[in-house]
């Protein structure tokens, strides 16, 4: 591969904030019976330690963009690391479960503020032409994260302490700090609009409702009138900031840019597909260990070939947009990622577990292409002055679809143990539970279809 180009090198900036993030959101699984010994507390309530992150992250993507307008794209975002970074040594440090779940919250703050802003930062600094190419980059250490995520945090609780999952952050924030300040540009809006402080608290307080009941349905935690009530309030949050973003001119959410037909299209499309992934995590662990009798070891080697299939493949994704365009390449992806998710659902343990991991590989690949075009064609059409909007609103309906993904795969699961009796679940439900997001990752391919031919072909260089 070529020497990077500044706009790369920036991008692997970004990148390496995103591993950051990503990995910490999904490190702390693993530890959370250690967390519970250690704090002297019931396994179940530690879950608030991946509840709280949430709450932080859902309440302030949203202000996101807004807040880089108006206090620069560097500052924000150095202000975000050190954020993640004193939190995590907070963490490190706690010595009672209210505390860590605090903690935590500060840490999805600034989890919320540095992926967003970093990918405002490359998008308004690279020249369109060559966004597909930056965002490739960008995505290349950020593919690891979410797998890694289990493998490292076993391995650092089992061998170490559950406390150093939170020590491991600290050197990779303050080498983030630095490279931030050496290289990110500072980018702010000469007269920006003024704050939507009361969107925030709507459009915040209904996200994190909503994300708190996808983390205990899909764990099958609180009553059932609990979440009910986390569901019911959460929407009629969003359902008032819904009402109160069309009478402003300028809302944290802005649902107008839905009319520009690549962004809209990007968001549905990549809506259905982010559903299926965001199934991954909470089903594939599950699959091997409960429905296939793998031990944790083996689980983590196997689904590790899902982020090798995405890293072979995304130095290709350029050549394979301009050789086919977007439009060919999304609509051919969503058939695939379904015939994926079918193929997985029927895999047995008779059959050699080469050919599941080939099967992941697979799936890691036609993902690796996927979402850096959704990434990418989201901004072809979007006005400069609309750039902070749209990476708020697109980071928003990013985290609430990869949530959903958790809820329909989590509610197959539950409604087939009530129809057939059972407390634990079989192979057999996990299956359908693949096969009900592999469905709704079909729903992606019409959404493609209606792009037009010439698509993004500034951005993909496809002239046919």
């Amino acid at each position: 591969m070529p020497r990077p180009t500044k706009a790369q090198f920036t991008a692997l900036i970004v990148a390496s904030m995103m591993f950051m993030e990503q990995l910490d959101g999904t490190i702390l699984a693993t530890a959370l019976p250690s967390i519970a010994n250690s704090l002297h507390v019931d396994t179940v309530a530690t879950s608030v330690a991946l509840t709280s992150y949430i709450i932080g992250l859902a309440i302030f993507i949203p202000a996101s963009g807004a807040l880089a307008d108006r206090l620069g794209s560097r500052s924000v975002l150095m202000v975000a690391i050190c954020i993640f970074v004193t939190s995590s040594l907070f963490c490190a440090q706690a010595n009672s479960l209210p505390f860590l779940a605090c903690m935590r919250t500060l840490q999805g703050i600034g989890g919320a503020l540095m992926v967003p802003i970093g990918r405002l930062v490359i998008i308004r600094s690279t020249p369109r032409d060559q966004l597909v190419r930056t965002m490739t980059w960008m995505m290349l250490p950020a593919t690891l994260g979410p797998l890694l995520g289990p493998v490292v945090g076993g391995f650092i609780t089992t061998w170490f302490s559950w406390r150093w999952n939170f020590y491991l952050n600290i050197p990779i924030g303050l080498v983030g700090l630095g490279l931030t300040w050496r290289f990110i540009p500072q980018i702010r809006e000469p007269s920006p609009a003024p704050f939507d402080l009361k969107g925030m608290v709507l459009a915040g307080g209904g996200l994190a409702l909503l994300s708190v009941f996808a983390e205990l349905f899909s764990h099958a935690e609180g009553s059932i009138t609990l979440r009910v009530l986390m569901l019911g309030a959460g929407s009629l949050l969003m359902a008032l900031y819904c009402i109160h973003a069309f009478r402003i001119p300028a809302p944290l959410l802005d649902f107008r840019l839905m009319r520009i037909p690549t962004f809209r299209i990007s968001v549905l499309a990549g809506a259905a597909s982010r559903v299926a992934v965001g199934s991954l995590p909470f089903l594939m662990p599950s699959f091997l260990q409960i429905g296939m009798g793998l031990n944790a070891a083996q689980s983590g080697l196997v689904t590790f070939t899902a982020p090798i299939g995405a890293l072979i493949t995304r130095p290709f994704v350029p050549a394979i947009l301009r050789r086919w365009g977007f439009r060919k390449v999304l609509m051919f992806n969503g058939i695939s990622a379904a015939v994926v998710f079918t193929l997985v659902a029927s895999f047995r343990l008779p059959h050699a577990l080469w050919l599941f991991s080939l099967i992941l590989a697979c799936a890691g690949a036609a993902q690796a292409i996927q979402f850096s075009a959704y990434n990418t064609i989201a901004y072809a059409d979007v006005p400069a002055s609309n750039m902070s909007a749209a990476t708020s609103l697109y980071s928003t309906m990013q985290q609430i679809m990869l949530s959903a993904g958790i809820c329909i795969a989590a509610g197959t699961l539950t409604v087939l143990g009530q129809i057939y009796g059972h407390t634990t679940p079989t192979l057999g439900d996990f299956s359908a539970g693949f096969l009900a997001t592999g469905a709704v990752s079909l729903l992606a391919v019409p959404f493609a279809a209606s792009l037009a031919p010439s698509a993004g072909a500034s951005m993909s260089g496809n002239k046919r």
